[in-house]
């Protein structure tokens, strides 16, 4: 199968794209700009992408950044600390982030004549991002068979497996994690008080494995 794979630098989508060539898929990159102050996820995409010798293109929308700066990753609003699952976590919600990026990787595949897009999105993702839930990818899904002459498969393989199964299959993968980025602070070394870290630090944890990323804390957070 050709597809098109969503790659953000993260740990989700890495090992997504780990996963994919090792089933043997034709695979291209996108990842995109969107005014993210975590850029240094960038970074890590490409570096994956080199590695593993696969074409990665970044696509530019920061056009759009000020139309959708409701959140501490696009605006001026503090990342908030705590627990991944925390109401004060949906501070990181992006306004429809995922509808734009699949719709415009929907597009690049058709244009080509790929056959499906791919996404990381996973089950630890469900209680904060409405755009990362089952019913969101099962309606674009059906959106993507009908807004093009060619249908276009939409793969969430991992929709319904949590990090620390992400993790489990990444170790299996051979995955080198220490080229990607989770921390949504965009420092030099990840905070590793951002929910993102933690729910990163927390999925090595339940494997018994140490997160081969530098930390400035490593301390695990309760839930509130």
């Amino acid at each position: 199968m050709k597809i098109i794979h969503i790659i953000s630098g993260g740990m989700d989508s890495v090992t997504l794209l780990y996963d994919l060539i090792k089933q043997g898929h034709e695979v291209k990159c996108l990842s995109f700009n969107y005014g993210q102050r975590h850029k240094k996820e960038l970074e890590s995409a490409h570096l994956t992408c080199a590695k593993l010798n696969v074409q990665h293109d970044v696509i530019d929308i920061t056009s759009v950044t000020s139309f959708i700066s409701n959140s501490a990753l696009t605006g001026d609003v503090d990342v908030p600390q705590g627990h991944y699952e925390e109401e004060n976590m949906k501070l990181t919600v992006v306004p429809s982030r995922n509808t734009i990026m699949l719709s415009i990787a929907n597009g690049y595949a058709v244009n080509i004549e790929y056959d499906a897009v791919s996404t990381a999105v996973h089950a630890g993702d469900h209680a904060i991002y409405p755009d990362c839930r089952p019913i969101f990818i099962d309606r674009l899904q059906k959106v993507f068979e009908i807004n093009n002459f060619k249908p276009v498969q939409l793969l969430a393989p991992y929709l319904n497996i949590d990090k620390a199964g992400i993790v489990k299959k990444g170790l299996e993968l051979g995955v080198d994690y220490n080229l990607s980025w989770t921390c949504y602070r965009g420092h030099d070394i990840a905070c590793g008080k951002c929910g993102s870290c933690q729910e990163r630090l927390e999925s090595f944890n339940k494997n018994g494995v140490e997160d081969p990323l530098d930390y400035e804390t490593r301390e695990l957070l309760p839930k509130q």
